[in-house]
């Protein structure tokens, strides 16, 4: 059983007071010297608008200090990079800047190359090259070759290639890297190593971004081979691995690296902690969460918008709202993602009415909603059954802030009628779509029949479902179960063959659960724990205890034709109840079980789990594919609706 947790103590941790570094002045902000030639430019520090950057631009074109680069370049820089600029705004600029250089355009670029269209930046350097006005240098193709990677465009990306050679560049360091990432962000990992194995003389950055480039590419191994050879590990080398495997969803990886590298006294940046915070989030692992937001207030570590983010999303995706909520009010500063963040934290905790309030606040702050916001308020409508209110929020987006739905909101919508059970108004709503549906719409419909028992419906939303997704095992697994119920074995049986002449297999449930210095993986019959003898103890146990309590199994649950006692046993074995079994084992009396399963939770499962909550006094909160259940006293959050 593979297990991972935090067991470094935390007196053995470096000491430094504070794990922010400081910063560099941005590049727009003067130097003291070009500041006493021209004071004018003190203004840049306190920009705050692109109206207040328009009327310093109109004081230097005044006072006729604009015709100087220095000053030109500051202003451009302040509207192609500075959060508050405009990059169009700072393209006008350079063609009214009579003799622009090459670090002016080097800027423009910078900003097109990590704006969301980096083909602008190919497409500026185009122009700029035909008209002549400036000549490319060494800093040049580095952000040329950024683009490419981010477009990505291996077309561009050769054509570069191309020129850089043809200019005596391919020997520079800066250079070879980016060409590197361009590479392997292609997914041509054999021409990256041929770049990478012909650079004179490897820097850190080479290392990292050739270690990156197998990371996105998948080929872990070599990329661990990498990481273990390399001469220098930095926080940053820590970081590119650590990220990898978050790309990669290895979270369980992810955290082990996370804990070696504080074993080896290597203190996690910002991008480290946001990682673990993703980690733990996935793997429903709040003790390990814990341990770190921990770790950085005994730091010192600011919490700054990111961090704070990244937290509430962790508390809220392990079951804990209330944490959340501390972190979100503790925030000195919050954008509208950790206000969506920690609506949507809500929502799928099933604290409805709770989200529709914090919108309501959001808007008091006069902190404009975004899409994702959206996202949030619908499946808060969704989850707790708060039809009327969805369907104002779903015009309210519109009509007010002027946002367009997108299909993450006609899904949501769907499925808020489709759990209501007006399955009418979900597929008028389908119909009434501006574009075709996608699979998770049809899925969406999908579940409610089931929810609602209409055979029918579902059947005929199953057989489109299985031809947009024919790989999709879930389909087949929820249309099986929707046969099952009704006792339809040779519709099961056709679904069964069907997944065998395509080769589609069932994923195995799978649940974990965190108790803080490891955690547990159970799978659905699991006979492989070192513990097993104790945990099936604890399971008759249960078995024994729910039925007293008048539990009787669901065995219309499963799939396979086969006599009730066969099924019973089945059930009893499904992998959250392993879990559960084993919390009961390994915690105090008294103490949350929390658990996350890969899959819907099944209603057997459902049913036993509120009547476990109520036997053993436990609260249970258990997340699963699509919500949080929170199991006390004999009943669940999603009130039976999920």
């Amino acid at each position: 059983m593979y297990t991972v947790g935090f067991t470094v103590p935390l007196p053995s941790l470096p000491s430094q007071p504070n794990l922010q570094k400081q910063e560099r002045n941005p590049p727009w902000i003067p130097t003291p010297q070009l500041l006493r030639k021209y004071p004018i430019l003190r203004h840049l520090s306190s920009c705050k608008t692109l109206k207040d950057l328009n009327q310093i631009h109109a004081q230097t074109i005044t006072t006729g200090i604009f015709s100087d680069n220095f000053v030109a370049s500051r202003i451009l820089s302040f509207a192609a990079l500075s959060p508050h600029g405009s990059i169009p705004y700072a393209r006008f600029l350079f063609y009214r800047i009579r003799k622009p250089d090459i670090f002016i355009a080097n800027t423009l670029i910078r900003a097109y190359a990590f704006s969301p269209n980096p083909i602008a930046a190919i497409v500026f350097y185009s122009e700029i090259l035909e008209s002549s006005l400036v000549f490319p240098d060494v800093h040049t193709f580095p952000l040329l070759l950024k683009a490419c990677s981010e477009i990505p465009s291996l077309r561009l990306g050769e054509a570069i290639h191309s020129q850089v050679c043809k200019l005596g560049w391919s020997g520079e360091v800066s250079v070879s890297n980016f060409l590197v990432q361009m590479y392997a962000s292609c997914g041509l990992i054999d021409s990256a190593e041929l770049v990478f194995d012909r650079i004179p003389e490897c820097d850190d950055a080479s290392w990292n971004i050739m270690m990156g480039g197998y990371l996105n590419c998948g080929v872990f191994e070599s990329a661990r081979r990498m990481f273990e050879a390399m001469p220098n590990r930095d926080v940053v080398s820590w970081s590119v691995m650590i990220n990898g495997y978050m790309q990669g969803s290895c979270f369980k990886e992810a955290l082990r690296h996370v804990r070696v590298m504080m074993e080896e006294k290597i203190e996690p940046n910002e991008s480290v902690l946001v990682n673990v915070f993703s980690a733990c989030a996935h793997l429903g692992a709040m003790e390990q969460g814990k341990w770190i937001e921990r770790y950085m207030e005994r730091k010192n570590v600011r919490l700054t918008v990111r961090l704070g983010t990244a937290l509430i999303d962790m508390y809220s995706k392990c079951g804990s709202a209330e944490r959340a909520l501390e972190v979100f009010y503790r925030m000195k500063e919050k954008n509208v993602l950790a206000w969506s963040a920690m609506i949507n934290g809500l929502a799928i905790n099933g604290q409805g009415k709770d989200a529709l309030n914090l919108f309501s606040q959001m808007e008091v702050q006069r902190i404009k909603p975004n899409e994702v916001t959206f996202i949030g308020i619908l499946n808060a409508c969704s989850h707790s059954k708060l039809v009327d209110e969805g369907y104002h929020f779903f015009h309210f987006m519109t009509s007010v802030y002027g946002l367009k739905p997108n299909a993450h909101h006609y899904c949501c919508m769907v499925d808020l009628y489709g759990r209501a059970g007006m399955l009418n108004q979900a597929q008028a709503m389908i119909k009434g779509m501006p574009f075709q549906p996608n699979s998770a719409i049809w899925g969406a419909l999908l579940n409610a029949c089931r929810i609602h028992e209409d055979t029918e419906l579902g059947e005929q939303v199953g057989k489109i479902l299985l031809e947009l997704e024919p790989n999709h095992s879930g389909r087949y697994v929820l249309l099986s179960n929707m046969y099952a119920a009704c006792g339809r074995w040779d519709r099961v049986a056709e679904l069964r063959r069907m997944m065998r002449e395509r080769r589609v297999s069932k994923t195995p449930g799978c649940s974990f659960i965190d108790l803080g210095d490891a955690i547990h993986e159970f799978v659905a019959g699991d006979n492989s724990h070192p513990q097993l003898e104790m945990i099936y103890a604890k399971l008759d146990e249960m078995s024994q205890e729910l039925k007293v309590a008048g539990y009787k199994p669901d065995t219309g649950q499963v799939l396979l034709d086969m006599d009730e006692e066969e099924k019973e046993t089945a059930l009893s074995q499904h992998s959250e109840k392993l879990a559960i079994a084993f919390g009961l084992i390994k915690t105090d009396p008294g103490t949350t079980i929390r658990i996350t399963k890969n899959l819907r939770v099944c209603t057997d499962c459902h049913s036993a789990t509120k009547l476990i909550s109520k036997i053993y006094n436990r609260e249970i909160v258990v997340r699963d594919r699509c919500r949080f259940h929170h199991f006390r006293n004999g009943s669940c959050s999603c009130m039976d609706f999920w």
